[in-house]
């Protein structure tokens, strides 16, 4: 049976950037995430069978250098969500794609033929309007790149998508950047469209995913200011669009028998063995390019980039970690995306400890 990832029922968990090198932890340590098929196809299986909700991927094509070159091998969102479908029951797997880098039509066929693979409702669709400078000046591209240009562009990107999967038949459409004439596009997914998510924190990022998202993915710095933005992004919404979105933001677990082992692992990998070079070339493409941290932001959280790119830490006991993530739930998000150092094995922990603490507290319904 697919899960309902739009169902509004309880609090929704997804796995995210197991498909890149080191997932989200800029470490180097032996036993980091190597992110194979291999690794990926147990990951996805398992996180199956234990209830997760959905799979996210990231689209990359330059690694972060420093000495493990962080991001550096990254298996093609595509491609992966297409095998992965094949290879799992009830999951919802994503597809991350760049507006600049993929035609909209193509992108159009592309996910109506994962729809078909996955049975009809998991397949779904990450939209990125760009923030990498030099990802766009590797790929060549004459696209915008100032990041308003970028969201415009993503706009017209798309609108050609949800015209592709709703208009019944040979269509003519003509953007700044588009042309189309006789354009069709067959099949076309469950419902002619399929959840989108997009990234936003920047008040266009927002802005655009709010007219355009069944899901608002946004880092946060802490839950109390998550709270806050909860509520401007889902007013927002209503206000400008006339539209009900939900909100998830993204974390990292580290979850160990007590505190203090989760503290000690933390220390391990994120602060003694943390590839630093590519921490701050990392967080010097987000000041440079992005907007989805504060300046304030980045001067904070160098070793939280260490340990999860970001996102916010979940560390500690499971029933640490289940208070934290209650308290997000209780904030209002509708859900959020988790990273392992391992995304197999502590992810078996999380199932065997967590999920079972989650269910008990009524955040989540028994999968």
């Amino acid at each position: 049976m697919t899960r309902q990832i739009l169902d509004n029922k309880d609090f929704k968990l997804g796995l995210f950037s197991a498909n890149c090198s080191g997932g989200l932890a800029v470490t180097k340590i032996d036993e980091r995430w190597a992110a194979t098929w291999e690794e990926n196809l147990a990951m996805a299986r398992l996180a199956d069978r234990i209830g997760f909700d959905f799979l996210l991927p990231i689209a990359r094509w330059i690694g972060y250098k420093g000495e493990t070159n962080f991001h550096g091998s990254v298996l093609d969102p595509v491609v992966w969500a297409a095998a992965l479908l094949s290879s799992t029951e009830r999951i919802n797997v994503f597809s991350t794609i760049h507006t600049a880098f993929n035609h909209p039509m193509v992108t159009a066929k592309q996910m109506a033929t994962l729809d078909q693979l996955g049975g009809g409702g998991r397949a779904g669709l990450n939209i990125v309007a760009g923030w990498n400078q030099p990802e766009y000046e590797a790929m060549g591209s004459l696209l915008p790149h100032d990041h308003d240009d970028r969201y415009a562009f993503a706009q017209e990107w798309h609108d050609i998508v949800l015209a592709a999967w709703q208009e019944p038949a040979i269509f003519n459409m003509e953007t700044e950047h588009f042309t189309l004439r006789g354009a069709e596009s067959e099949p076309k997914p469950r419902g002619n469209k399929v959840p989108i998510l997009n990234a936003g924190s920047s008040g266009q990022g927002r802005a655009y995913a709010a007219r355009n998202s069944d899901f608002v993915f946004t880092i946060i710095p802490d839950i109390q200011t998550g709270a806050g933005i909860v509520s401007a992004v889902k007013e927002q919404a209503r206000s400008e669009y006339n539209r009900e979105v939900g909100v998830l933001t993204l974390g990292h677990v580290v979850c160990r028998p007590t505190r203090k082992e989760a503290e000690q692992y933390l220390e391990y990998y994120a602060k003694e063995n943390a590839d630093w070079g590519a921490v701050d070339y990392l967080m010097g493409l987000q000041g440079m390019h992005a907007q989805s941290f504060t300046p304030q932001m980045l001067q904070t959280m160098r070793d939280r980039f260490a340990s999860g790119h970001g996102s916010l830490p979940l560390v500690g006991s499971p029933d640490d970690v289940a208070d934290q993530i209650a308290a997000l739930h209780e904030a209002g998000f509708a859900g959020m995306t988790l990273a392992f150092v391992d995304y197999v094995s502590e992810l078996e922990y999380f199932g065997d400890e967590v999920l079972p603490r989650l269910e008990a507290r009524g955040v989540r319904l028994p999968r």
